[in-house]
């Protein structure tokens, strides 16, 4: 469309338009809105904002990390969830704080129901049924965004949170066909008009597993897996845990459910051909849990509740692409499912997605000023880390608009700055999901300091409001005196003190001891100390506790993790100017010039994360920047098996 047809479609001027209302375009809309920017939500329909497309649940472990550190920032998840929970544990608790996660599971049409109210009522934010075909710019900057319905919508930035719905195709065994979840009408055009601005794209592939109903599954021997009334929600905010929760039940596969899988590996679209995109290796589908796990006679399958006001039940551990016939042969192996139905089957889907190296550590795209790519069209899998993304690029659309600095987290931050960073450093090569075992700080990242991490970030970006921050404060007043007062409690050998460790098989006292060192023993937990103290604990936020106990029980290994920290922060905050010229580093091994000249770190630190960039690249790139006369100067370092490369 030319500029001139352009104007005269023109049915709305914004600051920001935020493309599909999936998790991620929530978070986003929500934030932008919130900081004070006119913002557009376009979405394929009205009635699928915030789908669960997949599973009913939020949480584990990194993914709970992740909702909480969006409650932290100021975003909309946690509250939503913790409104609609059907079913709350915490996960790992036998083992340390720093993998202990919660996990929930969410009615997702109540979700759907509290997110989209909690959109209509923002002022500055309004929502509009439509499909974006067109990103257009000028100079190199966004303008606006065309709908399919031909209207014209002007903007100042624009964020894509396209989810799967981007050139989606759905396979049942040998069937496929363009759609998208929900049954909805897959965006083509949107691919081709960002092809045309120079962005690249790549196709991933992911899968559900069947719905089926509640009525055709007997329970009578199948294993209850039942919730914790007692776990807290996710936000600091939130209201108790409700104390009835539903139950989810668990079950098996077995031999013969894995012999009729493999008659049927010939229309199984992931080993036919059909499907060309990779898959997340930690969510594989049935079929390939199956190849993959070839010596294990079983996998678990948990059926979980999408609604209070539904009787559909969510087969989690047996996602599949063959055809609803094989499911449901296959399904009828299993104990408890002997006469299952089916509700919804089964499917593999296959999408766009762009390759986030082409996005600057604020998720803003390197080449197009203005435009933000969040969610899984950044190649990541998962609400959490969808909507993490989104209410950072909201943020920092935002930010762009209100010329404020953008936010930019830390590895030793949050998650959300471990995942930020690993996408546009290191790329992917799989649908990425966020895990612990990421993060090289896991110990300060742990879910219930959340909040101690990020709520002044979130206060002063403007999305904490008083009374949330008020909470907040409450928490940590309260650590911050408690520690000061175990601290100065001094109790000496021979002391009333000693009947009480002597309760819990504690070493007597040999020398004045503070309680504060009392509490670090493993056996002394901080509630009984003050049970034994005769006080009466106040009324405190979620998780003021837990979180008083971790920081008591683990100083010592917190305080290593912060001293590593310190001694790498010089080297990781190191700017690399963005002009700089790789082709005149001639001391760098070829491959690492062709990386950093691709990906253009912004720091030494994340340089250090590249693959293909080695330590001895790291001390050459150091001297460049130290002594800027030298670039260009002597002679080009010569790879590592070149002359193998070129003698064959």
């Amino acid at each position: 469309m030319d500029r001139e047809n352009l104007k005269k479609q023109i049915v709305g001027r914004y600051d920001v338009v935020v493309i599909g209302a999936g998790h991620a375009g929530c978070e986003a809309a929500l934030a932008s809105a919130r900081l004070g920017c006119s913002t557009l939500l376009l979405t394929l329909n009205l009635d699928m904002i915030a789908y669960m497309a997949c599973n009913p649940s939020l949480g584990g472990p990194g993914k709970g990390h992740l909702v909480r550190e969006i409650d932290a920032l100021g975003g909309e998840m946690a509250k939503v969830a913790d409104q609609n929970l059907l079913q709350v544990r915490l996960l790992n608790t036998g083992k340390g704080p720093a993998v202990q996660a919660l996990r929930a599971q969410i009615d997702k049409w109540g979700y759907q129901r509290s997110m989209r109210l909690s959109l209509e009522k923002e002022p500055l934010l309004t929502i509009r049924e439509d499909m974006a075909e067109e990103i257009y710019t000028e100079s190199e900057v966004v303008a606006g965004v065309v709908g399919r319905s031909g209207a014209v919508y002007e903007c100042r930035t624009a964020i894509l949170c396209s989810g799967v719905y981007l050139g989606s195709e759905i396979f049942l065994g040998d069937l496929h066909f363009t759609a998208a979840p929900g049954s909805l009408t897959p965006s083509f055009n949107l691919v081709k008009s960002m092809q045309k601005l120079g962005l690249k794209f790549d196709r991933f592939k992911t899968g559900t597993p069947p719905r089926v109903y509640r009525r055709s599954i007997d329970f009578s021997g199948l294993t209850e897996v039942p919730g914790e009334p007692e776990a807290p929600g996710f936000s600091i905010t939130g209201s108790d845990s409700p104390r009835v929760q539903i139950p989810c039940w668990m079950t098996y596969t077995n031999s013969e459910t894995h012999a009729v899988i493999r008659d049927n590996f010939a229309v199984a679209p992931i080993y036919s051909g059909l499907i060309k995109g990779r898959g997340p290796r930690y969510c594989p589908s049935i079929e390939d849990k199956i190849v993959r796990f070839a010596g294990r006679d079983r996998h678990p399958i948990f059926i979980e509740p999408e609604s209070a006001d539904s009787d559909e039940l969510y087969l989690q551990g047996i996602s599949t692409g063959l055809p609803p016939a094989v499911q449901e042969a296959f399904l009828r192996t299993i104990k408890g499912l002997e006469k299952v139905e089916i509700m919804r089957p089964a499917y593999a889907i296959e999408y766009d997605y762009a390759p986030p190296v082409q996005l600057k550590i604020t998720l803003e795209t390197k080449i197009i000023k203005g435009l933000f790519f969040a969610g899984q069209i950044n190649g990541t899998t998962g609400y959490e880390e969808a909507a993490v993304q989104g209410l950072v690029a909201g943020i920092n659309a935002a930010a762009q608009i209100n010329k404020n600095e953008p936010l930019v987290l830390k590895r030793n931050e949050a998650y959300s700055g471990v995942m930020i960073d690993d996408l546009v450093t290191r790329g992917v090569q799989e649908p990425y999901r966020i895990f612990t075992s990421r993060g090289e700080y896991r110990l300060l990242l742990r879910q219930d300091n959340a909040d101690l991490r990020l709520t002044e970030k979130g206060r002063q970006i403007g999305l904490i409001d008083d009374e949330h921050y008020a909470v907040y404060r409450k928490k940590k007043a309260y650590i911050e005196n408690e520690l000061k007062r175990l601290a100065e409690t001094r109790h000496n050998p021979g002391s009333a003190v000693e009947q009480f460790l002597a309760a819990r098989s504690s070493a007597a006292l040999q020398q004045p001891t503070s309680a504060l060192e009392l509490l670090r023993r493993p056996e002394v937990n901080y509630r009984a100390y003050r049970e034994w103290e005769g006080s009466v604990l106040p009324s405190l936020p979620r998780g003021t506790l837990e979180e008083l106990e971790n920081q008591i029980k683990y100083a010592g290994y917190i305080a290593k993790q912060e001293q590593l920290v310190e001694k790498t922060a010089r080297l990781h905050e190191k700017l690399i100017p963005a002009d700089f010229d790789y082709q005149k580093a001639s001391n760098l091994s070829r491959e690492a010039r062709q990386k950093l000249e691709q990906i253009r770190p912004a720091t030494l630190g994340q340089a250090s994360r590249m693959e293909g960039v080695t330590p001895a690249d790291i001390t050459v790139l150091i001297l460049y920047l130290e002594r800027p006369e030298a670039l260009g100067a002597g002679s080009e370092r010569k790879d590592e098996g070149a002359d193998d490369e070129q003698r064959s």
